[in-house]
């Protein structure tokens, strides 16, 4: 199309008005208390997940969820919103530092240039962003506050009593590290020696990092940890407020995995413990299971190979074995290990433990498909009611015992409710009894108690990597504290080489002189994960020019919802609410006191839908307990917008040659078309593929909105249309103006962005070939259409005033129209006119006119008289609202 003429002159208008909205700034949000800022309205704060920068810049797939947050900003600052709408950059991370040690160039010019990439793209889609509120993860002046925010999880414990977070001077032990949420703890990593990291579960794929494919091992390390633990409970009990997509809150809920059960302990037999307080006492194996009903049936043990327990309990003799299968086993990551469909492996290490229900011996053997960090990284293995002990002990020749009768059907192998049998304590109770019976039986002897577990595990805290927040923490001694709150940021040291030492240590180690912090003491090495940053960005958003302190108190209660201000109302539940001219779907949540949450919508794809939500979450509830936030959850309402796929319907990428560039299509189409197209597609949570053809639709309906009003000349030139007339629209158009109204509306509120295109496609096809236009019709289409299709809108709305001055210059700040339910009630009905059932007329008659009117009316047509004429009527059939049958002779 470059090389054609452009379907509407988008390219002479679009850069003007985008150059135009930064110079007003426009879209600017003051906070409480700065010029500008209007305290009797409510506020609404929309919030796109931001990007992490990457050099390949964007596809259309990103900016979809951004089009759709962009819609519902510019309809909020019509309907009378404050609204925050920002955007930042997720930074930090290891693809800059990668791209770093393979060119020798600094990963802050790498993030500098994409960062710039990235906004140029942003602006020139027209995204109505407060560019004010710009964060940056890697600028000191957040960071700083990143690392406040650790100090001030490091300097906090967690107190079941009150199920809060307080400081550490409110724990009265002995051992304050023990309790403390961030702590250090060796434990086994996904380390990766070619990229000098450890990895995240997610971010190793069949054995091999995702980021360049390098192979990966389990090795223990040490590590900062972070407590998420303590919150397990509250982090799933306090999903039920929020408004968020139920398959979500699920993810979340299964993530973190609550299951109710019995610890049980399994003395090992034959081997004494040196440290135990009696010469006599022997070790014990501790394992959680939600089935205590099925002890009986245990009739082996398993160990995660990594288990302490493992190298003071194997026997001589079974040392090689053990030790190669450890080796094999560390160069898997969780996820093989743990995959259903994997042949089971395992080593038995010669020692053996006792059942405490009946004293027998059973074996113990060591196998991957056991973890260390679910549960205590052993368990009972019960092969008749379990699917993998059951495959595990057929390979191995184990004992099977049957302790669970099923209703119907075959016992070996059936997991669920059944009746207990061979089990002396318990035979034939119901499993629900039986279990209460043996663990009460278990605690009376002192084997066994009650217990809650939890699949989630700590937070692995630390990265071996220089491009990241370098942690506030000394050591001395052997012992962490924290620096003072003054000495912050830490800044990261300038290094030439960025490679991994190899070693294990990380590369921050190579920075001798910035290691040492004092002739005591030396600095943590060790930097956050590319998580820490995107904990806590929507609170710097409220207020990101603060040197004082992470968020202001007054800007953070106003953005976050803390308080009420004059402009809310009581609702019929007693609830108090923004007072609006209507109440949706968007804004239900905005403000309420008692919905616990503070960004009011927050859009981004489903691949966040459990870390980074997790995470956000347990940092917002910290700082929330400790009295620095007024809300406890971070985002109220949340929507995940579908995947875009290439046009071949795969999903895009570079190996497939799919990618379709945002800019190469502004290029051809203009940026509101690309817009437009992309809430065009179908439903905003659904996957759909990407179409050049539909592009080209939504394009000529924008041409056809422009051609409405403008005309053009023979020299090339546009001008307004002599048919848009300063007159009253009649009847029809009325309603018709005010059921798009409606419809607009109501679509925008619910987020269905592709029908309300297609009801000003209606509209605008009712116009496109009538004499005269009224220029109320064509001011409210501007203004609906104006959230879609910001350019063209304001193009056209300045033309408009030329010639039918409006006080308000700009569209962008005109009001939301409202709409008159009166005039959308049907007082008109279009009937059938048969003559002898054959249908010869159309009729429009009052939809309460009675017989007498519709039968007079139906004969006074003319086609209808001349039919009739030197004919009988022998009858009339009438059915009210829908035909007139005139029988004749």
């Amino acid at each position: 199309m470059s090389a054609r003429r452009k379907p509407y002159p988008f390219d002479r208008f679009e850069s003007k008005w985008q150059r135009l909205w930064d110079e007003r700034q426009l879209f600017h949000a003051p906070n409480p208390g700065e010029k500008n800022f209007d305290p009797t309205k409510p506020k609404f704060y929309i919030l796109d997940m931001f990007p992490y920068p990457s050099g390949a810049g964007l596809h259309v797939g990103h900016p979809e969820g951004y089009t759709a947050t962009d819609i519902i900003a510019r309809y909020k600052r019509m309907c009378g919103f404050n609204v925050l709408h920002p955007m930042g950059w997720d930074a930090f991370g290891l693809p800059a530092e990668q791209y770093a040690i393979k060119t020798g160039q600094h990963p802050a010019i790498t993030t500098r240039e994409n960062v710039a990439k990235f906004k140029s793209q942003l602006k020139r889609i027209g995204f109505s962003y407060d560019w004010q509120r710009e964060v940056n993860t890697t600028d000191p002046r957040y960071y700083k506050w990143t690392q406040w925010i650790f100090l001030q999880i490091y300097n906090s414990w967690f107190n079941p009593k009150t199920n809060k977070a307080e400081p550490i001077s409110t724990y009265r032990g002995a051992d304050v590290d023990s309790v403390r949420l961030a702590y250090v703890a060796d434990v086994p990593v996904n380390w990766c020696p070619e990229l000098g990291t450890v990895l995240a579960n997610e971010e190793v794929i069949d054995g091999k990092s995702e980021i360049g494919s390098f192979p990966v091992v389990r090795r223990p390390m040490r590590q900062w940890m972070l407590r998420i633990t303590a919150y397990a409970e509250r982090l799933i009990n306090e999903l039920e407020d929020l408004d968020w997509p139920e398959g979500i809150k699920l993810l979340q809920r299964n993530w973190i995995g609550r299951s109710e059960g019995a610890e049980i302990d399994f003395p090992v037999a034959g081997v004494a413990d040196p440290g135990a307080a009696t010469s006599d006492r022997g070790y014990n194996i501790r394992v959680f299971t939600t089935r205590p009903d099925t002890l009986y049936g245990a009739t082996y043990m398993v160990l995660a190979p990594e288990h302490s327990l493992v190298d003071l309990i194997v026997a001589e003799e079974q040392w090689p074995a053990v030790r190669e299968y450890r080796e094999r086993t560390a160069r898997k990551s969780e996820l093989e290990r743990t995959h259903l469909a994997k042949e089971k492996t395992g080593v038995f290490i010669g020692a053996f433990a006792i059942n405490p229900v009946n004293d027998e011996k059973i074996p113990i053997w060591i196998a991957d498909y056991v973890l260390l960090g679910y549960g205590t990284g052993a368990i009972m293995a019960v092969p008749a009611h379990d699917e993998r002990d059951l495959e595990f002990a057929r390979k191995f020749d184990l004992p099977i015992r049957m302790v669970l009768q099923p209703r119907s059907g075959e016992a070996i192998g059936f997991v669920g409710e059944g009746i207990a049998i061979n089990s002396p304590i318990i035979d034939g109770l119901p499993s629900a009894e039986a279990k209460k019976q043996i663990t009460a039986w278990l605690e009376e002897r002192r084997h066994g108690k009650r217990a809650i577990n939890y699949k989630l595990r700590d937070w692995l805290f630390s990265r071996q990597r220089y491009w990241g927040e370098p942690f506030p923490i000394m050591w001395e001694n052997g012992h962490h504290r924290a620096l003072d709150e003054s000495e912050l940021p830490v800044i990261p040291p300038e290094l030439a080489d960025f490679k991994p030492t190899g070693t294990g240590e990380p590369p921050l180690a190579k920075a001798k002189e910035w290691i040492r912090y004092s002739d005591k003491a030396t600095r943590e090495t060790n930097t956050m994960p590319q998580w820490a940053g995107s904990c806590w960005y929507y609170v710097r958003f409220c207020d990101p020019e603060n040197d004082e302190r992470f968020v202001g108190e007054e800007a953070e209660r106003y953005w976050m919802g803390g308080e009420n201000d004059e402009a809310r109302t009581t609702n019929d539940e007693g609830m108090t609410k923004p007072e609006t001219r209507k109440a949706d779907e968007v804004t239900r949540h905005s403000s309420f006191p008692r919905a616990p949450g503070g960004v009011d919508l927050y859009v981004g794809g489903t691949e966040h839908a459990v870390l980074h939500l997790l995470y956000a979450r347990f940092w917002h509830k910290v700082l929330f307990d400790l009295g620095h936030l007024s809300k406890p959850e971070p985002f109220q309402r949340l929507v995940n917008q579908g995947i875009i796929l290439g046009e071949d319907n795969q999903k895009m990428s570079k190996s497939r040659g799919n990618i379709v560039n945002p800019d190469e299509v502004i290029e051809e189409y203009g940026a509101d078309a690309f817009r437009c197209y992309e809430m065009f597609m179908g439903p905003l949570e659904q996957m759909k593929p990407w179409s050049m053809r539909g592009v080209e639709g939504v394009s000529r309906f924008l041409a056809r909105v422009w051609r409405l009003m403008m005309d053009e000349n023979q020299a090339g030139e546009w001008g307004l249309s002599p048919r848009i007339q300063d007159f009253a629209p009649d009847k029809s158009q009325r309603k018709l103006i005010h059921a798009t109204i409606k419809k607009v509306t109501e679509d925008i509120e619910s987020l269905s962005f592709n029908t309300a295109i297609s009801k000003m496609m209606v509209f605008v096809n009712a116009f496109t070939n009538v004499e005269k236009i009224p220029v109320t019709a064509m001011r409210t289409l501007l203004v609906l259409l104006n959230p879609f299709a910001p350019h063209l809108t304001s193009e056209l709305w300045e033309n408009l005033g030329a010639r039918f001055p409006n006080a308000i210059p700009d569209i962008a700040q005109q009001t939301w129209p409202d709409y008159d339910e009166a005039l959308l009630i049907e007082d008109e009905v279009e009937i059938v006119v048969q003559v002898n059932g054959k249908m010869r007329a159309r009729l429009n008659v009052a939809t309460d006119a009675n017989e007498e009117t519709l039968k007079a009316a139906t004969l006074a047509l003319p086609k209808i008289s001349e039919l009739l004429a030197g004919k009988e009527i022998r009858k009339v059939v009438i059915v009210p609202n829908k035909l007139v049958n005139i029988v004749t002779n």
